[in-house]
């Protein structure tokens, strides 16, 4: 069997309403129990995040729902040709945060897009990694020769459950904060973390003939979750064994009461094992394609945090993988943490920065501490 090519030929985002600076954040996400928040500060102090965007008023009113950013960002992909609405056979919507848990995200997503044709539509899910997968099985269709172009997607609808009034308790961990900023990974850490978006690709068999396109020459993925428990969980709670308890077997009562349909971080298993684990994987897919760190041109991280960054590069080194902060290109600080659509708004700001010259190879890494897996890929600019 021959395989295709595949190429992402173009990119897009949508990033609702204005930026929202640090100072303004609790204006938005409201108090809790009337109480600004101890740790506010401190978290924001380590995550280096400057901005992000929130698709919901100061009165957390939603102003955009996930499936219309999603759709958002597709058209911007065909911005200077609607026609070609109608030219891609597949959509893979990747998220984290769908508007319902039914129907699926896709073909929510796909409702929003009434002039596109019956398409196969598929919602890969999970956190960050969520994104990627969907982009995997674009690539694998185009690669196989099932379809000819795909579009897939990165998106997070968040905000509206960071609000305070679904937080029962003001965070108590101000001083352990100070002492270990692991620590602030807990419900309060994520308030200030995470925020809304989305991002889309285009690909096609064929490169664009006038610009730049980016090849993808392989994706991997691990998961480590036959050997670790859940650290990041929704819509559940952990039992001292480990094991989740999910929201089906609490009482409606206890849904509220105990804050079930929150997120929560195992703070000791993320601190124990995700940059340890990411920096295996790391290793495992170089060694396995042949490619050694310093024939990397860009590094596409994405990062929750920039308290992380030198925890990665260091851990680079260790395993004879250094890649030189030279060649990084993030922007958390500008856009904040979108969950599976940050590693697509970092590729989307690379391809349309005009930095990208023919040859450049693009690394990416997304890690997703949910249950600890990672997604790897390697593009060459043509």
């Amino acid at each position: 069997m021959q395989f295709s090519n595949v190429y992402i030929n173009g990119t897009s985002k949508f990033l609702p309403n204005e930026p929202i600076e640090n100072e303004e954040m609790e204006e938005y996400l409201g108090l809790i129990n009337e109480l600004a928040s101890k740790s506010r500060r401190i978290v924001l102090r380590n995550n280096g995040i400057k901005q992000r965007y929130y698709a919901i008023s100061k009165d957390g009113k939603t102003t955009h729902t996930n499936s219309k950013m999603t759709a958002l960002a597709v058209r911007e992909l065909f911005r200077n040709n609607p026609d070609g609405l109608k030219s891609f056979q597949l959509l893979a919507c990747g998220t984290s945060s769908p508007d319902q848990m039914m129907p699926s995200h896709a073909v929510m997503v796909h409702g929003e897009l009434p002039e596109t044709n019956s398409i196969e539509v598929v919602s890969p899910s999970g956190v960050c990694c969520a994104g990627m997968h969907a982009l995997k099985y674009a690539y694998l269709s185009i690669k196989t020769g099932e379809v000819e172009t795909a579009v897939s997607t990165g998106s997070e609808m968040i905000s509206t459950l960071l609000r305070g009034e679904h937080f029962e308790e003001e965070s108590k961990k101000a001083s352990q904060l100070e002492a270990n900023p692991y620590i602030s990974f807990e419900k309060d850490f994520l308030r200030w973390m995470l925020s809304d978006g989305a991002s889309a690709f285009l690909l096609s068999n064929k490169p664009n003939e006038n610009s730049i396109s980016l090849r993808i020459e392989w994706m991997d993925g691990f998961s480590f979750a036959h050997q670790k428990q859940a650290c990041m969980y929704m819509a559940s709670d952990k039992e001292k064994d480990g094991t989740l308890k999910s929201y089906k077997e609490f009482s409606n009562e206890e849904l509220i009461d105990n804050s079930i349909l929150s997120i929560k971080q195992d703070v000791k298993l993320l601190s124990e094992n995700i940059v340890q684990l990411g920096g295996i994987g790391v290793k495992t897919v170089l060694e396995r394609h042949g490619m050694k760190s310093s024939e990397i041109d860009y590094f596409l991280p994405h990062m929750s945090s920039e308290f992380f960054k030198d925890k990665i590069y260091t851990k680079l080194i260790e395993n004879g993988n250094r890649i030189d902060y030279d060649k990084w290109f993030v922007n958390l600080s500008r856009v904040g943490n979108v969950g599976a659509a940050s590693v697509y708004l970092m590729v989307d700001e690379l391809f349309h920065s005009g930095k990208l010259k023919k040859g450049d190879k693009i690394f990416l890494l997304v890690p997703e501490s949910s249950r600890f897996s990672y997604m790897f890929a390697m593009m060459t600019a043509v």
